[in-house]
Order: C-alpha cells, then structure tokens, then sequence
C-alpha cells in the first residue's frame, strides 16, 4: 500500500514536471532584445532621404543644437520640476523596494519569542487529581526560531527575476515620462514663439491694409476713387484682424501648457518666454542614426522588453508551485517554571531539522496558474512586438513630414517673394495711372496670404522637428536629471 502511493505521487509529480516544462517551453520568450528584433532594423530608415538630417547618432541633449540658452533652461526646469516625472520617480522607488523584498527571500527568516503566564489548568482535564484543585503556577518562556528556504526548484530565483524585471520596466517607464517632457516643454516654447511670429505678420498685414485703406477714402473724397474700392479694402482689413484672436488663443494655450510642465503657474512663466520673437532654429542637421540604435534607446521598447522579461520569469514561479518548498529550520530557547530559571541548563531546549510541505495532490491549480501566466508571457511578446512596429512607424512618419514639411517651406518662401514683387509692383502701376486699384488690393491680399502661410510653414517645421526628436526617444542623459 505504501509503495502504491509511492508510485501513484511519482506519476503525478512526473505528469506535473512534464507540463510544467511544456507550457515553459512554449509560454517563456526570448527576453534578449537583440534576439527578438526583426534583421530589417539593422539599416537606415526609409523616409531618410539626408534632407535635414545626418546617419549620425541621436544624442540625448537633442535640445541644445538650436544653441538656444532659454530652451535649454526650460528643458532642465521641466525635467527637476515636472509633476508627472516626480510621480514616475516615486513609482520606481515603489518597484525597487519590492526588488529589495523578494530579494530578502534568499536570507533566513528569524522569529525572536518571548512569553509568560500565571495559572493553573482545570482538574476535571488532569487524570489522578480527584477532582480537587490543583496547584498555581508560573510558566516562562523564550525563543529564537530560524528558517531558510533552500530554492531547489527555482521559486524564489524566479521571484527575484521576475521584480528585477519589473525594475527594468519603471525604470524606463521613468525615461518615457521624461522623454515626454523634453519634448513636449520644446513644443510648447516653440508654440509660443512660432504663434508671435504669426501675430507680429497678421498685425503688418493689417498695417499695410489699413493704409491702403486710408488711401482709398481719400481718393474717393478726392472724387477719383469709388465706393466698391473702399469697400473691399475695409473688408481686406476686417479679414486679416478676423485672424488675430485664434492666433492669441493659441500663444495663451502654450503658455499655460509650459507653465504646467514645468511646474510653475501661469504667472510665474518668465516674460522672455512669453515675448519670443521667434521659434529656436536649428544649427546642424539632425542626427537621426540607424533602426537598430533607435530600438535600443527607445525606452517604450525597453520597457515592453522588461515585461516580457518579468511576464516569462513568472512562468518558471508558477512551475515551481507544482514542486515541495524545503526549509530548514532551527529552534533554540528556554522554558521554565520561575523567571529565574530560565538561564539554567535544565530550561534548555532546541531542534533543527528540515520542513517539506507540498501542496498534493491538487495539480488541477498549478496548471490553471502555469496556463495564466503562459497566457500573460505570450501577450507581453506580442505588445513587444507590436511596440517595435510602433517606434519604427513613429520615427520614419516623423521623418517623412520633417522633410516634405522642408520642402514645403521651401516653395512657400519663393511664392512669398514673388507675392512681394506683384505688389510692389502692383502699386507702382497704380500710382503711374496704368492699373486700377483693384490689381493693387488683389496683390496685397495675395501677400497676406503668403506670409501668413510662410509663417505657418515655420510653425510647422519646428513642431515636426521636436516630433521627429521625441520619436528618435532623446531626453534623459544622467549628467542632466535628478535621481
């Protein structure tokens, strides 16, 4: 009978181990990044086509090529102030003391007792007393009990490995917060500037109409203008103020925006800030290296990868439930019937030996457990997959609107220009008598139009270049951050 339930627990236990290394087998990914990434990553990027950038690698700092001291300055301050980096900070501090927890793990657990009483038992309970009352008495004791789990199956190694993981994983959550915010603090001033410059070419704009509008009154009461002519000058000019408040609501937007960032109120952004005359623009072209570089500092990549990691490491925690915990344990203390007593070699007493419990023969919950977190490893792989895909899309999207964003730019400033000329010259025909002012209105309304599109096209090359920057994941160089 007893080597029947021998075998019995050792086909169990078998059929455990076997399922166990099955669904590891088949649950536990790669946790390597460099053994997961697609080969395709090794090369550049397909929307570089060299226009605004350089193969060389992304630097960190990526703020301080627009040699721009009030960008680095808000930079820095977003970084020591912001709110959500403060929280991110905090967070990770939670993780690693759980690290520090399933560490201790590995150390011996020590229970230090001490206990006395005053009594006596009941006589009905103490055979041979005749039922008479027994006699008081005191008793005391002290102790110091010692276990250690020794880690045959890999329960605890595990446990550690999975909270280091899980380390790794706030650790770059933390440079994804900080990431955010370098770039969205660059955004936001460069909002704030790219909106004064549209508001500075809006009020010339209206400058401009409104002296053309003067001149058509005179003429008309000169008697040699007409009323259509005032008439469409005073729409001109109501059109281009009609402009000016969208424009103010986007500056007071980014103001407040920076403000949050990095950590002040509204009223305490500086007025330099407030006042910029125009967007930082920058001095080299962009270092935008290659794929694979770009996959190895993106921390949402390393963050997914830090998952996984943890995910495939909680496995092997639930495999290990199928298996007997072993401890060894020691106890050594004193017992004794007067306080005094304690100390002597009477009162004594130990015991050291091992502790086996295992939790057999319901194997129906290890398995429903080692299922659970095969299922939760193989969605980690797939959002580190998915998350690959993801940084890849972002950078060469950011890459082909920087450069078609330049290209845009570009053609914008010669249709400026052009405008320019047509009206300049537009208004000398008029003055000379050989064009009616219609033609001069027409021009200056085209001008309008392109130096308010030019300055957008601006606006927009600057905010396509901090995207680019924030895809390329620059933003937390050690020297520059609070621990």
């Amino acid at each position: 009978m007893i080597r029947l339930s021998f075998l019995l627990k050792g086909r169990v236990a078998a059929s455990a181990l076997a399922l166990g290394l099955t669904v590891t087998a088949c649950a536990t990914a790669p946790v390597g990044t460099p053994q997961v990434l697609p080969e395709a990553t090794a090369g550049g990027f397909v929307a570089d086509t060299g226009q605004g950038t350089v193969s060389a690698p992304a630097r960190d700092d990526w703020w301080r090529l627009y040699d721009d001291p009030m960008l680095d300055a808000l930079v820095l301050q977003a970084l020591g102030n912001n709110n959500e980096l403060e929280a991110a900070v905090a967070n990770l501090r939670v993780v690693r003391a759980s690290l520090g927890e399933a560490r201790a793990a590995r150390l011996p657990s020590t229970t230090l007792t001490g206990a006395g009483s005053y009594g006596r038992p009941a006589a009905t309970t103490v055979p041979g007393s005749g039922g008479q009352p027994l006699d008081e008495s005191e008793t005391y004791d002290v102790g110091l009990d010692v276990a250690y789990e020794i880690d045959l199956f890999g329960r605890v190694g595990s446990t550690i490995a999975a909270a280091r993981a899980d380390a790794g994983a706030a650790e770059a959550a933390l440079d994804v917060v900080r990431v955010s915010v370098a770039a969205e603090t660059a955004r936001a001033y460069t909002e704030v500037c790219s909106a004064n410059v549209q508001i500075a070419v809006a009020e010339q704009t209206i400058d401009l109409q409104s002296r053309t509008l003067e001149l058509t009154e005179r003429l008309l009461g000169a008697g040699s203008g007409t009323g259509l002519d005032v008439a469409r000058a005073r729409s001109a000019v109501a059109s281009s103020q009609a402009a000016l408040p969208p424009l103010r609501a986007q500056k007071d937007a980014a103001v407040f925006r920076l403000a949050t960032l990095t950590g002040v109120t509204p009223r305490e952004v500086s007025q330099a800030v407030v006042d910029c005359a125009a967007p930082p623009r920058l001095t080299q072209p962009i270092p935008v290296g290659d794929g694979a570089a770009l996959l190895a500092r993106r921390p949402d990549v390393r963050r997914a990868e830090r998952d996984l990691a943890a995910a495939s490491a909680r496995v092997d925690v639930a495999t290990a439930s199928l298996y007997p915990s072993i401890q060894l344990g020691g106890s050594v203390g004193a017992t004794a019937l007067d306080l005094g007593e304690l100390g002597d070699d009477g009162a004594l007493r130990f015991s050291v030996g091992p502790l086996i419990s295992w939790s057999f023969p319901n194997v129906a919950v290890a398995r429903s457990r080692i299922e659970a977190a095969g299922g939760l490893a193989e969605a980690a792989l797939a959002r580190f997959d998915q998350t690959v895909l993801v940084a890849l899309q972002e950078t060469e999207t950011a890459l082909s609107a920087y450069g078609h964003s330049l290209d845009r730019r570009q053609a914008l400033t010669v249709s400026r220009d052009a405008a320019a000329d047509a009206a300049r010259l537009a208004r000398a025909r008029f003055d000379a008598g050989a064009d009616s002012f219609l033609t001069v209105l027409d021009a200056e309304r085209t001008l309008a139009q392109t130096d308010a599109a030019l300055a957008q096209a601006e606006a927009q090359v600057a905010d396509l270049q901090i995207q680019l920057f924030k895809a390329l994941a620059g933003g937390w160089a050690p020297e520059d951050l609070p621990n």
